[in-house]
């Protein structure tokens, strides 16, 4: 077709679908189907739907977009770039390549634009619901009456295996719930997976499970029509009081004649003499990574629109704070992410008597809304067993919105994903809770949050077989282990309530994503701890002399039979320290001069204790140490029993200390 006789938003749809298929030429690799099949649908949103300002990618009141189907980066990348958003054609021509801005899946806080990190399929969907959220709840914060300064969309782009995922139908079935209005998922259905068509495992009526989800359905009949798409859009945003699936039927690689609609189109190349015959049935240049002039312009003209965006909303906020200055404050305070000094404030370290950690750390939590009143959590239905609740706060429900309690029932996988959602959206704090053995559940959300470097607390109660009777399916032993394997995460299992506030403090200023983990049963309170587990491994109980003849370390509720093994040891004549470890992440960030302080080289007899797999505590003991641990799973019976069978006792600590004195 010629150039002269299509209407520029054509010419604008083609040329996303021309560097898109470029991008993955180029790189002999990726993902051109999805790209080339949502491209109208893409532009409608982008062009028409959301309110963006690409001068200013941060702009806190904009849209935001996520592409669930993080492996159609190709599209996301080639929008960046039209609009104007920081991404040179030199960074489409580096795609998948080492130091690019455009790596294989979007990454956040790398890439302009990018607002989170996706490519697990439904995680996406999820972290999309979690935006929603936020918007919900910082609405209700700080809007007034004429103010919204609150007041934004937030659109997905899905494709068929993100429906698939269980994790977007357990999102889902919350957004409904909570009628999350302003969440629009744009879903590609193509029909077409990396095996064949859909019908080989997925013929459900997808409208129909949305619908019982509480979810508007909206259909548009022909994909390629970006207009039917805006008109959709555009009917989504006028109803609010539900969040809405457009379903845009789409063919994947389309107008590439070879591969269109062919599963052969989903992740390869589609070569050179393919894209050469779409581009000049497209009426498009033959040349590579190039764009017309006057779809360039066209693309240019919309900074002007974004830059009126915020403008006009930065107005608004200055009438808000000239009206309202204490709101104006506290905004700042929320999205500025100043906090008081956590360390010095006395009232959060302070306990008097034993307790199971999962309830000095429900103390530590309602004690810590008055310095961080951002926060908001909840538990995938577990908030009494987890003491996750915080008090006088309200339940963030439909009806609703100023609580901040959440309910996630039970969906584990989607609380720890929408969770990442709140954080990266910001001007909140964030935390999920359930029994650490069913963090397994969460697991890739989890990876994600750390490979963000999110800062969501996980609250993970019952963290060992001291959960007694419930038997081997509720008692994690290689759970500590496979949490302490994922980089950038902080996994702190405290021995005592001051333990427990370190760990809260460290999950609230250190900027990485953190693991409570923590008891069912009560632990003791020790004389020397507190403020020294901020550095994850410290001197609990020292030796009579400078250099001990052995080291005893332990985290959470073996610390306490480390401590009488060190008395039993000093009336056999052994000089013993006990050294607490609540985080090996943090005692290992520690300087060395510090590390050899707490464990001497030269003190060669060593002995771990842990309620769970022994792998990670080698690095500690070394050859000639021991590691009382359990590498099986446990059983059925009460805890203090569970614990003497499986050797979780004192005086086996004296006894392996002993024999690894007289190796």
């Amino acid at each position: 077709m010629p150039i002269t006789s299509q209407s520029i938003d054509a010419l604008c749809v083609h040329t996303i679908r021309a560097l898109s298929a470029d991008i993955v030429q180029k790189a002999n690799s990726g993902h051109p189907g999805a790209p080339m099949g949502m491209a109208p649908a893409a532009y409608a949103l982008w062009m028409q739907g959301m309110r963006h300002n690409p001068a200013n990618p941060e702009w806190v009141n904009r849209d935001r977009f996520v592409l669930s189907a993080g492996h159609a980066s190709a599209l996301l990348y080639s929008l960046l770039h039209l609009f104007g958003y920081g991404l040179a054609m030199e960074d489409l021509q580096q795609f998948r390549q080492w130091g690019s801005k455009t790596p294989g899946h979007p990454e956040y806080g790398h890439t302009p634009g990018v607002e989170v990190t996706t490519g697990p399929l439904g995680q996406g969907f999820a972290n999309a619901v979690g935006f929603a959220l936020a918007e919900a709840r910082l609405a209700a914060q700080f809007n007034r009456p004429g103010f919204p300064v609150v007041d934004h969309m937030t659109y997905a782009l899905c494709g068929d295996g993100c429906m698939m995922e269980g994790i977007a139908s357990e999102a889902a079935s919350l957004a409904g719930t909570l009628a999350l209005g302003k969440l629009v998922v744009l879903y590609d259905d193509n029909k077409i997976t990396i095996e064949g068509g859909t019908d080989l495992a997925f013929q459900e009526d997808v409208g129909a499970r949305f619908v019982a989800y509480g979810w508007r359905v909206l259909r548009v009949e022909d994909g390629n029509d970006f207009s039917q798409v805006a008109k959709a859009l555009a009917e989504a945003k006028s109803d609010i009081s539900k969040p809405t699936l457009i379903i845009v039927p789409t063919q994947i690689g389309f107008g590439c004649a070879v591969k269109q609609g062919k599963a052969s189109a989903h992740g390869e190349p589609l070569g050179a003499d393919n894209i050469a015959a779409m581009k000049a049935g497209f009426g498009l240049p033959a040349g590579d990574f190039e764009v017309l002039p006057q779809v360039r312009k066209h693309y240019d003209d919309f900074l002007q629109r974004g830059r009126g965006y915020e403008g006009e909303w930065a107005e608004l906020f200055a009438r808000y704070a000239a009206a309202h200055p204490g709101l104006a404050q506290e905004w700042e305070r929320w999205f500025g992410g100043a906090l008081p000094d956590l360390i010095t404030e006395e009232s959060l370290w302070a306990f008097d008597k034993k307790a199971a950690s999962r309830n000095s750390s429900g103390e530590v939590l309602n004690r810590l809304t008055g310095f961080v009143p951002n926060l908001i959590g909840g538990s995938a239905d577990l908030a009494p067993s987890n003491k996750s609740d915080m008090k006088n706060a309200g339940s963030f429900c439909a009806e609703n919105r100023a609580g901040s309690n959440l309910h996630y029932g039970v969906r584990e996988h989607a609380m720890a994903a929408i969770a990442n959602g709140i954080a990266a959206h910001g001007g909140l704090r964030t935390y999920g809770a359930t029994f650490f053995v069913f963090s397994d559940y969460m697991k890739n959300a989890m990876r994600m949050s750390a490979i963000m470097k999110l800062p969501v607390t996980y609250i993970l109660t019952h963290d060992s077989i001291g959960v007694g009777e419930d038997g081997p399916t509720h008692q994690p032993v290689e759970h500590l282990a496979g949490l302490r394997a994922v980089p950038d995460l902080l996994v702190f299992r405290p021995a005592d309530s001051r333990e427990v506030t370190a760990g809260w403090v460290t999950a609230i200023t250190n900027g990485l994503p953190t693991c409570l983990v923590l008891s069912r049963q009560d632990l003791p309170l020790y004389a020397n701890s507190g403020q020294q587990a901020l550095r994850g491994g410290y001197i609990l109980s020292d030796s009579k002399n400078a250099v001990p003849q052995a080291l005893l370390m332990a985290s959470g509720s073996e610390v306490e039979q480390m401590v009488q093994a060190q008395a039993m040891l000093w009336e056999q004549g052994v000089d013993a320290r006990v050294i607490s470890m609540p985080c090996l992440e943090l005692f290992e960030a520690q300087d060395a001069a510090y590390r050899e302080a707490v464990m001497p080289k030269a003190v060669r007899a060593r002995v771990a204790m842990e309620a769970g797999v022994s792998t990670c505590w080698y690095r500690y003991v070394g050859l000639d140490g021991a590691v009382i641990g359990l590498d099986g799973y446990g059983a059925s019976a009460p805890a203090a029993k569970l614990f003497e069978e499986f050797g979780f006792t004192a005086q086996r600590a004296v006894e392996e200390t002993l024999r690894v004195l007289n190796k």
